[in-house]
């Protein structure tokens, strides 16, 4: 995906004060001879025309950049505030700026490079007509994931995820279509003809489907990306992507394994503003690849054709083992 520096500087504006400080080993645990400095907060800003230099390739001296987050609004949705120092994952220490009140507090510098990088891997894929999965089914994050969800028109998994919607994708475009029907008996009155018995069966079976299959009807072939909130809570479905080959996007917090996903973008995963700023910036990717895809109609079809060679050159390679075990 080439330099994560594209288009972006880092930029110390307004100052804030860790009440305990920082000692010679970094942490802010208010003992050593800098207690009471003061951090300056990253803030990232678009590059402008008049800017040259490498950390601007010419692209973006030429206005083509727009800024993608800015760590005030981080700060403000409480992104840095990490799980208590009990609980954490020694995996990620290198995400860490330091502790306060035995808090961990989060780097926002590697919350940027991560959403960053998130957000251009996300604005390729969906420009190349390939989908992606946002998942959340956390109490916190249900909510937005199947608003941000709707507005990028991708699938998602707000409720309970359903083991095999990866690793078993045909059995689930069974249930959708068995949705798709119970809508239509309802839509058509047919439901009508039946007593009221199996009336009230067929409406509990779709409430129970809609509630599970809803955010993923859309969903006709394997994503090319996750997008996962919490990859410890959906640990079944960062499980079933890494088996199926699929890349994760994560919004991982201090307790969770890095190692588990592709892409780790560190920040809070329990704060209801901190998930809403960073779903919805992925997003405005989803966005912003879907009008690129439908002004460069051909870049579609090149990946469409591309897919489908790849298609026939696995079921051509799968052929000759499955020949082979049924002579054995």
């Amino acid at each position: 995906m080439g330099d994560l520096s594209f288009g972006i500087t880092i930029h110390a504006e307004s100052s804030f004060r860790f009440s305990g400080g920082s000692n010679t080993h970094g942490c802010t645990c208010g003992r050593g001879p800098n207690r009471g400095r003061e951090r300056t907060p990253l803030r990232v800003l678009p590059a402008e025309p008049a800017l040259s230099g490498r950390a601007f390739p010419r692209s973006a001296r030429k206005g083509f950049f727009m800024p993608i987050v800015n760590a005030k609004d981080l700060l403000a949705a409480g992104s840095h505030f990490g799980h208590s120092t009990s609980r954490w994952n020694p995996k990620m220490a290198p995400y860490l700026l330091g502790k306060r009140n035995k808090i961990h507090i989060i780097n926002l510098r590697e919350t940027v490079k991560g959403l960053v990088a998130a957000y251009y891997m996300v604005r390729k894929l969906v420009a190349q007509g390939e989908l992606v999965l946002f998942v959340g089914a956390k109490r916190q994050a249900m909510e937005i994931v199947a608003t941000h969800g709707r507005r990028c028109e991708m699938p998602y998994v707000a409720e309970r995820w359903l083991g095999g919607t990866l690793t078993n994708l045909q059995t689930i475009h069974t249930r959708v279509r068995r949705l798709i029907e119970l809508e239509r008996m309802e839509a058509d009155g047919s439901i009508t003809t039946y007593n009221k018995k199996m009336q009230s069966a067929f409406n509990r079976e779709k409430r129970k489907l809609l509630r599970n299959l809803d955010g993923i009807r859309t969903l006709d072939r394997l994503p090319a990306a996750l997008i996962v909130v919490d990859p410890k809570h959906e640990a079944t479905a960062v499980r079933e992507a890494r088996r199926m080959g699929i890349p994760v996007i994560a919004q991982l917090d201090t307790d969770a394994d890095p190692d588990a996903v592709d892409l780790p973008i560190p920040a809070n995963d329990d704060a209801i503003r901190s998930i809403d700023l960073i779903v919805g910036k992925l997003a405005d990717a989803v966005l912003e690849g879907a009008n690129y895809r439908r002004e460069h109609p051909e870049l579609a079809r090149q990946a469409q054709e591309s897919r489908y060679r790849r298609q026939v050159e696995n079921q051509e390679a799968a052929a000759p083992a499955v020949s082979a075990g049924g002579t054995k």
